[in-house]
C-alpha cells in the first residue's frame, strides 16, 4: 500500500492580523474624534453665498439679549423657548429631513448661547449646522 500524499495549501495569516491591527488602531483614534461635539459647517474668509436651494432654510436667530426666535411658527418675532427650539425643529426634520438648518447671532452675544442654541439643535436631531455671516 502506498500512501498519496495530497499538496494541502495553507494561507498564512500573519500579514492580514497586521492589516487588522493598524485598522483597529485608526478606529480606535478616529472614532472619539468623530462623536464629540457639534457637527458645523465653518463660514470661509471669502465666503461665496449658498445656492438656492429648493427648500427655505430654518434659522434660529440668537439675539444680543441671549433670547432665540424662529423663523417658523406663528409669531417670528417672539423669543421662543429651548423646549419649542427642539420641538419644532424636530417637527420640521420629521416632515423634511433634508431642510437646512442655519444659526444666525449676534457680534455681541455671548460665545455660549450660540453654543447652547447649536446643542439644542443637535438633541432635536439636527446633523448638520451651518452659521450664517455678512459679507464685509
Amino acid at each position: 500500500m502506498s500512501k498519496k500524499r495530497r499538496a494541502v495549501a495553507e494561507i498564512n495569516v500573519v500579514p492580514y492580523i497586521d492589516v487588522m491591527l493598524v485598522l483597529l488602531i485608526i478606529f480606535m483614534i478616529t472614532a472619539p474624534i468623530v462623536q464629540q461635539g457639534v457637527k458645523v459647517e465653518l463660514p470661509k474668509l471669502s465666503a461665496n453665498s449658498l445656492p438656492p436651494e429648493e427648500q427655505e432654510p430654518v434659522i434660529l436667530t440668537v439675539s444680543k439679549t441671549g433670547d432665540y426666535y424662529l423663523n417658523i411658527g406663528d409669531n417670528r418675532k417672539k423669543p421662543v423657548t429651548e423646549e419649542m427650539i427642539t420641538q419644532r425643529i424636530a417637527l420640521v426634520l420629521k416632515q423634511k429631513p433634508q431642510t437646512p438648518i442655519l444659526v444666525r447671532g449676534d457680534k455681541e452675544v455671548s460665545y455660549g448661547s450660540v453654543t447652547t442654541a447649536m446643542v439644542l439643535l443637535q438633541s432635536a436631531g439636527v446633523e448638520k449646522v451651518g452659521l450664517m455671516t455678512e459679507q464685509p
